[in-house]
């Protein structure tokens, strides 16, 4: 069984271990974050106590078997490079009436184990679930959770066999979404050869996904992870499509990503578990009752919005390649893409980091510029003082963000409105170019 970061009771029951590990930007120490009590949630405070006035990053997301089946930050595969770590303040929610942190995926992030110990391979059977959320969710390849190649690539049909949960529809959809899937290689699968019109969607705020497999059958299971039973989307043969039967699974595991390491999907992560066996629906019925019972509450919502300006209400954007460090950020009209999206993720000392959801960078000054024209850029998030902004209200819903680095605030260079005008740092001047809302 592995256990991640999802901050809810213990996958096995009286653990009393570490469940993830924070790492620092300010300095690059490190910690592990245990549980609150045996059995019971992470120890977000302790989390809150390490990373006040600096960025934090989940590094490791630890099994909580003697397996050490441990998840690492992603390498690079058949469809990119390297992947990076996800913010650990990003996404907050209460289980049981205690504070506790998700996993939050953005393009760009993902956990992978390639060297693993207990985990099936071939045809044997298997099971996984995982707690998710339709909050925060896209048609990007690909929100997965589960068995995946052991090389970092797409090794063929039928090699994987991991949960995805979004609206990427590879088949016909029913519904509107979005829908919990099994990830095969090479096809999302609704049920059956693809599609599966009893497949309708889960769209509730937290969500129980669950698949399992056997050497000729698979099937879909989802729920609200806050209150009911399961529903069954499919339970039948395996598709047969060339490939698939047999199966070929490898033994991997993943988080956040495809089995080639395609990384453009965004999720949210609370908990996971895989199984080797396939588990009855009575035992996954059991799962879902002790999900419900943890008490998943809050806004499971991302908090990423837009950065509006007053003067031409258009939107801060990330240029393309806008998943790069030092890509160039301007001023674009509003479109509802994650690379106009941004999340303030307070630092504790009186300053914020600024997160882009498409990359997972933060908003910098290049250079650690302090002059006036100093160019405003995406950049890997590190302890950088021209990463830390001010946020000072100027008048409702309207501020001003002002560099720690420089004093120099965010502005529009000549107060242009046009799509691809430069956002620059700039003396403060009191004028509409240089103020701000989030939408």
């Amino acid at each position: 069984m592995l256990c991640g970061p999802q901050h809810s009771a213990s996958l096995v029951w009286a653990y009393n271990g570490k469940l993830y590990q924070v790492k620092r930007a300010s300095d690059g120490a490190t910690t592990d974050i245990g549980t609150l009590t045996a059995g019971g949630i992470a120890n977000a405070a302790a989390q809150d106590s390490f990373c006040t006035g600096s960025v934090c990053t989940i590094e490791t997301i630890y099994d909580q078997t003697t397996n050490g089946n441990h998840l690492t930050v992603a390498p690079a595969g058949g469809n990119g490079s390297a992947d990076i770590t996800g913010s650990a303040t990003a996404l907050k929610v209460t289980i049981g009436g205690k504070s506790a942190y998700g996993v939050y995926i953005s393009a760009g992030v993902g956990y992978r184990r390639n060297n693993t110990t207990g985990i099936a391979t071939g045809s044997a059977s298997e099971g996984a679930y995982m707690v998710t959320s339709a909050t925060h969710v896209n048609n990007g390849c690909c929100f997965d959770y589960g068995n995946a190649e052991t090389n970092n690539n797409d090794t063929g049909n039928g090699h994987m066999n991991a949960i995805y949960f979004g609206t990427l529809c590879w088949f016909a959809c029913s519904g509107s979404g979005p829908w919990v899937m099994a990830d095969l290689e090479n096809g999302l699968f609704l049920g059956g050869n693809g599609s599966n019109t009893n497949n309708t969607g889960r769209n509730t705020t937290f969500v129980t996904a669950m698949t399992k497999q056997d050497a000729t059958t698979y099937s879909i299971r989802d729920g609200d992870a806050q209150t009911g039973a399961l529903k069954t989307d499919y339970a039948g043969p395996l598709p047969t499509t060339s490939g698939y039967v047999p199966f070929h699974k490898e033994g991997a595991i993943i988080l956040g990503i495809g089995g080639d390491n395609s990384k453009m999907a965004v999720g949210n992560f609370y908990e996971g578990a895989m199984t080797s066996g396939k588990p009855s629906d009575a035992t996954e019925n059991a799962v879902q009752a002790n999900i419900v019972a943890a008490g998943y509450s809050g806004n499971a919502l991302s908090s990423y919005k837009k950065l509006v300006n007053q003067n031409s209400s258009k939107c801060v954007d990330v240029q393309q390649p806008n998943t790069s460090a030092g890509s160039n950020v301007d001023l674009y009209t509003c479109n509802g893409f994650a690379w106009q999206n941004w999340q303030m993720v307070d630092l504790g000392n009186g300053y914020a980091s600024i997160y882009s959801e498409h990359s997972g960078m933060c908003l910098d000054v290049a250079g650690s510029s302090t002059a006036n024209g100093g160019n405003v850029i995406q950049n890997t998030c590190s302890s950088s003082t021209s990463q830390q902004w001010q946020i000072t209200t100027t008048t409702a819903p309207w501020f001003r963000l002002t560099s720690r680095n420089s004093g120099k605030v965010l502005d529009v260079t000549n107060c242009g409105t046009a799509d691809t005008t430069n956002i620059q740092q700039w003396d403060w001047l009191n004028n509409a170019c240089q103020q701000w809302k989030l939408q």
